[in-house]
């Protein structure tokens, strides 16, 4: 008699694509798996990796479900890290798949890394001794196994010697495991020395850390207070207490100091996660995170996605920083998600930063945060005396860019050899040049922005889609030679001031895209600590947190460049960024100064950063958001329509316009064609929804979405819930 089949048990598995829902797949008999386990599974034509998922999945007639091809052998995603992806895809209207793909970003490391052939000591006597042998022999028994050239190289020897002793009997065949990528830290390395309010500052975080629970700190310390060594005492404390540690870093693949003194307090780095890091190297950091032999790791906004099985903390440094906000296919602030991954996984989470953001100050003054105040510098350095120069009393010379009063004391910094920094957000040379004949203007062919003039590589970019092309000697309008003109300055334009007016000085310029990428700036970034150059010009990356100890004068060439926009934020980063940059100065107490050339001495923010009174701003720009119920007292969400023509941008963002539902507490403006228009040869409009604090944005904008028309031809709409960008 003919017995039926058994019935194929079924998984819902979240795959890497812009699904809404897990797909069902059966799971053959052979092979077990539970929420969390990482599979592979066929999609269409092809195999992609997925996450099983929770759940009992869609119910679909067992014939038709397609098997789970494999199980990699690999620790599954833990029960917080999936709540994670489903919490980030319902707050950012994402896909829940395209969530977990940020999980999924090291394939080659789904398997266990494969051993490495060693050696290991039997206790046997060669046949003859020799002064190499001997060498070896006396190193042998130090390890319980080697690798054959590690214990050649360690004893001075040739591959010759170890093979012959290992034909004598002398070694056997053993196998080693992966060597970690980093060892393990120790939090008693290396105790510091902590004044009365570090001290205090760090038992605070040490008691979070050691009470357990989810709660959020911020250390709110003026620049050079020792904010980095009073959050090491709460990543010792999760060490010791056997957890993981996150540390997020705005530039990490820039702050090789940090790196050091991590060492130094701990006897080790902590693994690096950022899009530098080579391949394999990604890969064996993504596994042994898994695994748990990676105890710390400091990184860039991706590493939330890592793998981690115990972590116990996350610190986000400089919380303020906007490198932390992603504006790519899923929109998320990595520090907003590290709060939440902190409350789903029930431990505590530190932020900190000389120049908080308004929400975190916010949250702390409601009692959201515990604030900790650290209002000294370390040691009682004295911070920078600050001036704004009037550009109208004391402009520069024609055709410079730098105030006589600049250059004056530049002149004095140079005698007392001692360093100066030049600070302008603009990368390379110029950020617009034209031809004084016809008038023509350098535009980028596929975006509604001007090419920036980079001198140095003789090229004209376009900083929003990468195009590039070579600067000519004639203007192709008109055809005239040697009429093209460089209008306004960059980095690279400043840099040809100083060296004209300061021939002798050493003079170097930091920007992200200089020649040489990470490596080199790393390299110029430990000169300049070593005292190594005289006069250093830069973009925001100088801003970030650096320690040069002979940096005793500092110049913003253009304090008023971050006021020139309608971002609702321009005032509070303007005064972030100038006064993280200002504090460059006089670290290591030494007498310094800081210098803002401005056309609005008068500016509130010019006011706030010369005075020194920072609560005043931040009252101020409190009170003003409150006023017009901007975060953090209301809620925005930006809707970005974009299609091949303009005309189907225009005619896709205005019928979501009207498909929007009357609601009491939220309102919705636009379409407006966005200050960017073309990007990528792309056309762009803009939709603008305001709420009240409690107001279902994501539930209003879900339904637009699904009332509105449907996305055909080369439309796309894109979500951004708490936009930082308004371009």
């Amino acid at each position: 008699m003919k017995q039926d089949s058994p019935r194929l048990r079924a998984a819902p598995v979240l795959v890497p694509m812009p699904a809404e829902r897990p797909y069902t797949y059966a799971v053959p008999e052979d092979i077990m798996v539970v929420p969390g386990s990482i599979v592979r599974v066929p999609l269409g034509p092809r195999e992609v990796a997925g996450v099983v998922w929770d759940g009992p999945g869609e119910a679909v007639e067992p014939r038709k479900l397609r098997p789970i091809a494999q199980v990699f052998d690999c620790p599954p995603l833990d029960n917080a890290a999936r709540r994670f992806v489903d919490w980030i895809a319902a707050y950012t209207l994402s896909p829940p798949g395209m969530v977990a793909r940020m999980f999924l970003r090291a394939p080659e490391a789904f398997d266990p890394e494969p051993w490495t052939e060693g050696l290991k000591y039997t206790g046997v006597a060669p046949d003859r001794m020799t002064a190499a042998r001997q060498r070896v022999l006396e190193l042998a028994g130090e390890a319980p196994a080697w690798t054959r050239s590690g214990l050649a190289h360690a004893a001075g020897v040739s591959l010759t010697v170890i093979d012959g002793l290992r034909t004598q009997g002398v070694f056997e065949t053993t196998f080693l495991p992966p060597r970690p990528v980093v060892a393990a830290p120790d939090p008693t390395y290396s105790r510091p020395e902590l004044t009365a309010d570090q001290a205090a500052a760090a038992a605070a975080l040490r008691d979070g850390v050691e009470a357990g629970g989810f709660g959020v700190t911020l250390i709110d310390g003026v620049t050079g207070s020792g904010k980095t060594e009073v959050y090491f005492e709460a990543v010792a404390a999760a060490i010791a207490k056997g957890r993981q540690v996150l540390i997020l870093l705005p530039e990490i693949a820039l702050t090789q100091a940090f790196l050091e003194r991590f060492q130094g307090r701990f006897g080790a780095r902590p693994a690096e996660w950022h899009s530098d890091l080579p391949p394999r190297m990604r890969e064996k950091v993504w596994r042994q995170v898994s695994e748990g032999s990676v105890r710390v790791v400091a990184g860039a906004r991706s590493a939330l996605f890592l793998p981690f099985q115990e972590l116990g903390l996350i610190v986000v440094d400089e919380e303020h920083d906007p490198a932390y906000k992603q504006e790519d296919r899923v929109f998320y602030n990595a520090r907003d998600m590290a709060v939440v991954r902190g409350r789903l996984g029930n431990f505590p989470v530190v932020l900190a930063s000389a120049t908080p953001s308004l929400e975190s100050r916010v949250n702390a003054i409601q009692g959201r945060y515990r604030r900790v105040v650290l209002p000294g510098r370390y040691a009682e350095a004295a911070l920078p005396h600050l001036r704004a120069v009037d550009m109208r009393r004391a402009p520069p010379a024609r055709g410079g860019f730098l105030s006589p009063v600049l250059l004056e004391e530049m002149d004095r910094t140079l005698e007392r050899g001692e360093q100066s920094l030049l600070f302008l957000n603009r990368r390379g040379y110029a950020p617009l040049t034209l031809c004084r004949v016809c008038g023509h203007r350098f535009g980028c062919p596929v975006c509604s922005a001007w090419l920036v003039e980079h001198r140095f590589r003789g090229q004209l970019v376009c900083h929003h889609c990468g195009h590039n092309e070579t600067r000519p000697e004639a203007c192709p309008e008109c055809g005239t030679f040697d009429h093209l003109v460089a209008c306004g300055p960059g980095v690279e334009r400043i840099a040809e001031e100083v060296v004209g007016r300061f021939p002798e000085a050493r003079t170097i310029v930091l920007s992200s895209d200089m020649l040489g990428g990470v490596k080199r700036l790393r390299l110029e970034l430990e000169a300049i600590a070593n005292g190594e150059a005289d006069i250093v010009i830069g973009t925001q990356l100088v801003a970030k947190g650096h320690n040069f100890p002979n940096m005793t004068l500092v110049g913003v060439v253009d304090a008023d460049l971050g006021l020139a926009n309608g971002d609702p934020r321009a005032a509070e980063r303007t005064f972030q960024l100038l006064s993280q940059v200002t504090g460059r100065a006089g670290r290591t107490g030494k007498k310094s100064l800081g210098l803002l050339q401005t056309y609005q001495p008068d500016h509130p923010v010019m006011r706030a950063i010369v005075s020194g009174d920072a609560e005043a701003f931040y009252q101020r720009e409190t009170a003003e958001r409150e006023h017009a119920h901007l975060p953090p007292f209301g809620r925005l969400a930006g809707i970005i329509v974009s299609a091949a023509t303009r005309a189907e941008a225009e005619t896709h963002a205005r019928q979501l316009r009207r498909a929007a539902a009357p609601a009491k507490d939220i309102q919705i403006l636009g379409p407006a064609e966005a200050p960017l228009a073309l990007v990528g040869g792309r056309h762009r409009f803009r939709l603008l929804v305001h709420g009240e604090r409690r107001s279902d944005m994501q539930g209003f904008i879900r339904a637009l979405l699904a009332n509105g028309p449907k996305q055909r031809g080369s439309v796309r709409v894109q979500v951004d819930i708490d936009p930082q960008s308004f371009l």
